[in-house]
């Protein structure tokens, strides 16, 4: 819940930008911006759209969530500038010729925030805790490819593989967490450690303030010192006020900037634009357990119906997309066709399932094609896309209702209940694109309920392969099959842009975290 104050600030901005087309008036921004600065901190201030929920890397379904992660905690192995795994929390490893175990060497410079000394037994607990099925985690597909993990001594742990992996460090990105801070393997998002969490990362949790922000303060003990001694991530509902926070200097950076808003940041001297690209995608998913989205015919001729670059123009800039990766990835199969915009091809389809249209509309067994898109309220430009998608299909004879989630009823009605017909959203993937846990019948973000034998076989092949070409074939393959199936109508990625303060210098952005790179940050 936001506080009377914010309500009232975030009310008046929106009143402000009504007025006019451009930007407020320099009184009234100014006045705004004042008061919203923070009372203390002369930290790094960056936006989200709203606050976590959860601060807790097991349970992470959101980029602000990972965003946070990637300041707190740390992994075995991270990325490095060029993308390519470098060791983080551990100093070495040693791959068995078989390829099925590695054996670990831990750094021993390594302290938790509260002081308590890193060990094996950390890695041990974070991957068992991952596993077990109480946990439920969402995060479990990460580990899942890991059959035991073992404490040698304090600073060695022995990985076994369910199967030879010829990379394995490439897939210990995952966070650890402190064994001492929980009193379960079975981890529950309601533990204390979501107010409390304890990581090894450059910044400790310092506090929630009042108005929803957090705010970071640097690890002192940690081995790479950073110059930018506090981090606050602030809630700022309202993507349009966020960057004219950022012009008015009550903002440091913008994770992402509105395409609208470019022209505005680029010729402010104040401000500096890093573009990046980000390995994510937007999707409308079908709910395969429910009439009629379970008809492959009716989800096809829907696929027809979307006008794809007309949703995507007026939020920013972007690759359509035919399948689950972005075009530069080499999984994508180049040639797969888009779904065409041909409402005679959709009529086709939908009198083939047994619709008939009465009055524009199209009605089978006395009832009309009716279906309810829902969306998360915090993904960015959402809300214009599905008044957009639903005026599309309204006008093509369906009976459209959008609704949008919270959070909270997010994660019960999509995840847990998958209670909804389409949803719009947005998936976004490590370097590693593993989609095993969105497309396989097993996987455990599968809430489309997609279920393709060959799919899954080919899933696994890819898995089990050490054979890059073989690899790429068989994703390939699942591209095709995928876009086929129409469990999902694929839609864009976008185009990104980051903006921050010409304050903070030898910015390097990592395209699917953010922060990763933070201790290379320096700021006046």
């Amino acid at each position: 819940m936001v506080t009377a104050r914010r309500t009232s600030l975030h009310a008046s901005a929106s009143k402000a930008g009504r007025r006019a087309t451009g930007l407020p008036s320099t009184l009234l921004l100014a006045s705004l911006a004042l008061a919203a600065l923070p009372a203390q901190g002369q930290g790094l201030r960056y936006a989200e759209d709203q606050a976590p929920g959860i601060v807790n890397p097991v349970f992470t379904t959101t980029m602000p969530e990972a965003r946070l992660n990637e300041l707190i905690f740390e992994g075995l192995y991270t990325d490095n500038q060029n993308l390519a795994s470098v060791p983080c929390l551990a100093e070495s490893s040693e791959l068995s010729a078989d390829r099925t175990e590695l054996t670990v060497t831990l750094r021993r410079d390594v302290t938790w925030h509260d002081g308590t000394p890193f060990t094996a037994a950390d890695v041990v607990f974070t991957i068992d805790a991952m596993k077990n099925k109480g946990t439920l985690s969402t995060e479990k597909g990460r580990v899942s490819w890991i059959q035991k993990a073992e404490v040698i001594d304090d600073n060695t742990v022995l990985l076994r593989f369910e199967r030879p992996e010829a990379r394995p460090e490439d897939k210990l990105l995952f966070k650890v967490l402190p064994a001492h801070g929980f009193t379960s393997q079975t981890i529950k998002r309601t533990d204390a450690f979501r107010n409390e969490p304890v990581g090894t990362g450059p910044y400790r949790f310092a506090r929630y303030n009042d108005d929803n922000s957090i705010s970071l303060e640097s690890h002192a003990n940690h081995r790479d010192a950073v110059s930018i001694h506090e981090i606050v991530m602030r809630e700022v509902s309202d993507k349009n006020y966020q960057a004219k926070l950022l012009l008015y200097e009550s903002l440091e950076a913008l994770v992402r900037v509105l395409p609208r808003d470019l022209a505005v940041l680029q010729n402010n001297r104040k401000v500096e634009l890093y573009p990046y690209q980000t390995n994510s995608w937007w999707y409308l998913g079908f709910n395969l357990d429910r009439d009629p989205w379970k008809e492959p015919a009716v989800r096809q001729a829907v696929a027809h119906l979307v006008d794809v670059e007309a949703l995507l123009a007026p939020i920013g800039t972007g690759d359509t997309l035919t399948g689950p990766y972005v075009k530069s990835s080499p999984y994508y199969n180049h040639d797969v066709p888009a779904w065409n915009y041909s409402s005679s091809q959709a009529a086709t389809l939908l009198e083939s399932a047994g619709y008939a249209q009465e009055g524009g509309q199209w009605m089978r067994d006395g009832q009309p094609l009716t279906l309810n898109i829902t969306a998360h309220q915090t993904l960015e430009s959402s809300q214009e896309v599905v008044i957009n998608l639903q005026s599309q299909l309204q006008s093509a004879g369906m009976d459209v209702q959008v609704e949008f989630l919270d959070e909270a009823a997010w994660k019960a009605r999509i995840w847990r209940e998958r209670d909804y017909d389409l949803v719009l959203s947005q998936w976004t993937f490590d370097r590693n694109e593993d989609i095993r846990d969105q497309f396989h019948s097993e996987g455990a973000r599968n809430f489309t309920g997609y279920q393709n034998d060959t799919v899954d076989g080919l899933l696994d092949k890819s898995r089990d392969t050490t054979d890059p070409h073989e690899k790429k074939a068989a994703l390939r393959d699942v591209h095709r099959l995928v876009h086929d199936d129409t469990p999902m109508v694929f839609l864009w990625t976008l185009d990104s842009y980051a903006a921050l303060s010409t304050r903070v210098s030898s910015v390097v952005i990592h395209p699917f975290y953010f922060f990763t790179f933070v201790h290379d940050w320096r700021m006046e």
